[in-house]
């Protein structure tokens, strides 16, 4: 029998000075950072372990959590990148062939402070009305001063340089042997040298993207997003991929700059905050939802076809269609606020979405991204 016995009390302390109160499902200490909701009804694990999601703390607004476990397969990174967990009720039994750890000994075993008990509903409203806001979670009983003290005092995301937090530190080749990229449950043939080569800039990749590729038909090697267009380049590579990612695209200055030079004899693809640095670096300027597109349940329309997708999304910055350049064309928007979703360059082999193709709502709505892609590389 698993020990469901919540009994340690935890808050979560907004600041603008709201408090909820609930209880630990975690390990225990301080959580601060920018607080956010995912409007998934599953995919907990992947929300925990997606780099997208470093310095936040994280609200699943589907009431009950945990219901199906932990599995070592379903982790988008080596760890956790959450800052912290907000759920409402957690699940008494994980009922999954997969399962190999319930969520709360998972969470406690990886160090993520985390509440339960919490009307999840109502904070997800608060945020819509107020806006996206720092937090702090707090389960080692400080009062609630304190811990409203302490999300005022919490940093900013563009304050922290949160894509050199999770960004690959050296260069390396994804799966040659094809022992992670599964398809219909079987391994990948390993790599024969003619397949297209990709270089992907590692901005916070998530590991689905980098399955995908493979899965594709193509050699993906992933580089530290520090790297410069000329390292890039001397890899010899036929295209470019700029990966998702935390934080705000406008401080990454030097991203702009490599993408827009690597523009310039490459194709180059890019999701997400790969998305929004392929628009700054051609112009566009970037601004902060109120309170972010999160979730596997965002409708986003391609203007080319006409198609309605249901997109999964993670991203609380997105590009201004007012003043976008001329050369860069908007091809998906989102039907829930108009926002620009997908852009190509008129002239350029350059397309970016803001949705992740690689996740699976719809449940593959968005999958012909990356046929695309391996189209343009192949001529």
């Amino acid at each position: 029998m698993l020990d469901h016995n919540f009994t340690l009390p935890a808050l979560l302390a907004l600041e603008d000075g709201r408090v909820f109160n609930g209880y630990s499902i975690g390990a225990a200490g301080n959580a601060i950072g920018e607080i956010c909701f995912n409007t998934s009804m599953s995919g907990y694990q992947e929300v925990l372990t997606d780099p997208s999601y470093r310095g936040q703390i994280v609200t699943m607004t589907y009431p009950l959590i945990g219901n199906y476990g932990t599995s070592p397969e379903d982790g988008e990174s080596e760890k956790l990148q959450v800052n912290g967990f907000v759920i409402e009720e957690l699940s008494r039994v994980e009922s999954s062939w997969r399962a190999a750890e319930d969520l709360k000994a998972y969470l406690k075993r990886n160090g993520i402070p985390a509440i339960g008990g919490i009307d999840t509903r109502s904070l997800t409203r608060h945020l819509r009305t107020q806006g996206a806001m720092r937090a702090c979670l707090s389960t080692n009983g400080s009062s609630e001063a304190e811990a409203v003290a302490r999300a005022k005092a919490a940093p900013g995301l563009e304050e922290i340089d949160l894509v050199g937090e999770v960004s690959t530190k050296e260069i390396y080749e994804w799966d040659p042997e094809g022992r992670e990229s599964v398809r219909f449950g079987k391994a990948l043939p390993a790599v024969s040298g003619k397949e297209p080569l990709v270089v992907l800039y590692d901005f916070g990749v998530k590991r689905n993207i980098l399955r995908l590729l493979r899965d594709h038909g193509m050699r993906v090697m992933v580089v530290p997003s520090s790297t410069t267009a000329t390292e890039a380049l001397a890899l010899n590579p036929d295209g470019i991929f700029l990966s998702n990612g935390p934080g705000d695209p406008a401080v990454l200055t030097q991203a702009h700059k490599t993408a827009c030079e690597l523009a310039e004899t490459k194709p180059v693809f890019g999701i997400c905050l790969g998305h929004q640095i392929l628009s700054l670096a051609f112009g566009a300027s970037t601004f902060k939802l109120k309170f972010g597109h999160r979730g596997a349940n965002q409708p986003v329309q391609d203007l080319r076809t006409g198609r309605v997708l249901i997109t999964s999304q993670n991203h609380g910055y997105a590009v201004k269609e007012e003043g976008l350049p001329a050369d860069l064309e908007v091809t998906h928007r989102h039907l829930n606020d108009g926002t620009v979703a997908g852009i190509r360059h008129r002239s350029k082999q350059i397309q970016a979405v803001q949705f992740h193709p690689e996740a699976s709502p719809g449940p593959h709505d968005s999958a012909p991204f990356f046929e695309e892609f391996l189209k343009v590389l192949r001529g």
